[in-house]
């Protein structure tokens, strides 16, 4: 397979519509069941509040967006590989990016049921802190941790 020049960028919102798609596919396909926010209102969360609240990074392969990373000093809102994308070391890139950029700790959400996540995660030096199910979803959830040393 030909290496790919991706680009990694700050959030242009002129990506925000193939932002919201890619990370609708990989999330269905990730827990297995569809969106449960419109389009529109997930376009309208990325657009005015989380990328108030947290640094977003984009992953370009030339104008296509085929990843993405939501994080601040302190925790990873959202980290999404576009589907066709994944075991490429791309997720790697950009939680390498968040982990340069934090104070050294990072806390993040994943769904019980997304196994993958989980082993991807872990393997990146997280540590399982707590369960629940605090999400839209309700579905279950785990809390990670990674520590800088």
């Amino acid at each position: 397979m030909q290496k790919h020049k991706i680009n990694i960028t700050q959030f242009d919102p002129k990506y925000a519509e193939q932002t919201v798609q890619m990370w609708r596919e990989s999330k269905e396909k990730a827990i297995g069941q569809k969106e449960i926010h419109s389009f529109e209102n997930q376009l309208n969360f990325l657009k005015h509040i989380l990328a108030k609240n947290f640094q977003i990074d984009l992953a370009l392969l030339e104008h296509k967006v085929v990843g993405m990373i939501a994080y601040n000093l302190t925790e990873i809102s959202q980290l999404y590989i576009h589907n066709d994308f994944q075991g490429i070391g791309l997720g790697q890139t950009l939680l390498d990016i968040a982990k340069r950029n934090s104070i050294g700790r990072l806390t993040l959400y994943t769904f019980e049921v997304n196994k993958s996540a989980q082993r991807f995660y872990e393997k990146h030096g997280f540590k399982m802190i707590g369960k629940g199910h605090e999400n839209e979803e309700n579905l279950a959830d785990i809390l990670y941790e990674w520590k800088s040393i």
